[in-house]
């Protein structure tokens, strides 16, 4: 049966944050029967797994390259109108679903993505964070570039496969698949879309540096170069 919207997230490793982010999915405000949970797992060594099952309408082990690819083998056995990513780190307002699904009212639209905002409460992680959603959101209006991160992005099914999906780029990935996506409809900034961000891994490899690699990947990406690799994501397969 046809759902509304699929959510795909990908996940290695994932134990401790897994079963909130899935918690944060089955309580939204949306009907549970027009969305599907798809959870795709790169080779989890703990809990991971039977812990997604718990929630989850479809569980399936990565068979395509990098969190991309993984990305892409849960579009591939979803039942959605719509696509939806995040990662399993992330916890999602009540109204994410149906805030995504009045984004893509409008025909025109094929993509639509929007902030990200820091679990943690400390000063420096709200400041530099929010100093990145402004320039993403002035970037946006101008058209010059989209942050379509995979954490908070989702896009027409029929669209996601025209364009083939999300590239098997080390890095950079979700920024890139914007490139091809503006060429064949509209992409929206939605501000009020924001998704809750764990600041656990630039926290590990420094937010400023982490930020420095977000910003040379995006720029690699957009001149059709391969982005370094971002250490500051997980390892997939």
């Amino acid at each position: 049966m046809t759902k509304k919207i699929s959510v795909v997230i990908p996940t290695f490793n994932e134990e401790r944050y897994i079963e909130k982010c899935l918690q944060s999915l089955v309580n939204q405000t949306l009907n549970r029967d027009a969305f599907e949970i798809v959870v795709v797992d790169g080779g989890s060594a703990d809990q991971t797994v039977e812990l997604a099952e718990g929630y989850a309408d479809i569980v399936i082990q990565q068979e395509s390259k990098g969190v991309g690819g993984a990305r892409n083998d849960g579009v591939e056995v979803s039942r959605g109108e719509l696509i939806a990513t995040t990662d399993a780190d992330i916890f999602l307002p009540e109204d994410w679903l149906a805030r995504i699904c009045t984004d893509f009212k409008s025909k025109s639209v094929v993509g639509v993505y929007g902030p990200i905002n820091p679990i943690e409460d400390i000063f420096k992680y709200q400041f530099l964070i929010g100093l990145f959603n402004k320039v993403a959101y002035l970037l946006a209006r101008m058209r010059v570039f989209y942050a379509t991160l995979g954490s908070n992005t989702a896009f027409r099914r029929r669209t996601f496969l025209q364009i083939g999906g999300y590239s098997d780029l080390p890095a950079g990935d979700d920024y890139e698949i914007a490139l091809r996506l503006k060429r064949v409809g509209r992409i929206y900034y939605d501000p009020a879309l924001y998704v809750d961000f764990s600041m656990r891994r630039m926290e590990q490899f420094g937010i400023i540096h982490t930020l420095y690699l977000w910003a040379i990947n995006a720029m690699s990406v957009t001149r059709g170069k391969t982005a370094k690799v971002n250490y500051a994501r997980q390892t997939y397969k």
